[in-house]
């Protein structure tokens, strides 16, 4: 079973702290971040503590758009994208492993919107994160 991490209000996610949580993952973490820093500039990352969940999760924006939601888990991380509707051809078309893409077409709707969330453990990983941030970027 999956443990959601990051639960002390008082400890701020830093470097230590997502190595301690992500074990061998933080190797992958960083070669995300990074990937953010050289392709996407004006990307950035907020660090909040959300009490309904009782965790810290990191909002990443461009400009005032929420292009996805991150949170630390056991030896690994999600991804939570939110498209609408719009997306569902950018999204059926691409080239994404196809459980994201059914993810999305049979997921759960909240209001007009579903997610499309990834596990992120490994590098390979990293792929379909890369091809969603794409489409998240083509959408007005």
């Amino acid at each position: 079973m999956e443990n959601l991490c990051l639960h002390d209000r008082n400890e701020y996610p830093d470097d230590k702290v997502l190595k301690r949580h992500l074990g061998s993952a933080k190797v992958v973490w960083d070669s995300f971040h990074d990937f953010l820093r050289e392709k996407h500039p004006l990307f950035s990352t907020e660090w909040r503590y959300y009490n309904d969940g009782k965790s810290w999760l990191c909002k990443v924006t461009k400009k005032k758009k929420t292009v996805f939601w991150l949170s630390v888990y056991a030896g690994m991380f999600k991804t939570a994208f939110y498209f609408s509707d719009k997306a569902e051809e950018l999204i059926t078309g691409s080239k994404v492993n196809k459980k994201y893409i059914d993810q999305f077409v049979n997921g759960q709707r909240f209001g007009k919107i579903r997610a499309v969330i990834v596990e992120t453990k490994k590098p390979a990983d990293l792929r379909a994160i890369k091809i969603l941030i794409g489409i998240k970027e083509q959408l007005k």
